[in-house]
């Protein structure tokens, strides 16, 4: 059981590492920067030297983590990342759903 699971709180916070940007307008997943800890995509490059297609596995993997963690706030979930271009394209988002931000 991972430390998420099952735990919801009024306000959480999650930042977005390397292993999740945006490039281009779109979410892009880099496995090759995800945490060398992490155990979620253990062994990811040799199976995808074996089995190409198991890369949308690793990318929902990715994606899924970080969707999991923002579904945890109860009232609130504040959302940045380490990554310039996707903290950019976040702000817009936001900008352009509520309006200026104060």
């Amino acid at each position: 059981m991972r430390a998420a699971d099952g735990l919801e709180v009024d306000h959480i916070g999650v930042i977005l590492g390397p292993d999740l940007v945006v490039r281009d307008g779109r979410f892009v997943t880099r496995p090759e920067c995800r945490s060398k800890m992490d155990r979620s995509i253990r062994g990811w490059k040799k199976l995808v030297k074996e089995q190409p297609e198991a890369m949308a596995r690793v990318d929902r993997i990715i994606r899924n983590t970080y969707r999991t963690l923002m579904t945890r706030g109860m009232k609130s979930c504040t959302v940045t990342s380490l990554d310039e271009e996707t903290r950019a394209y976040i702000k817009g988002r936001i900008y352009a759903y509520n309006g200026p931000m104060s």
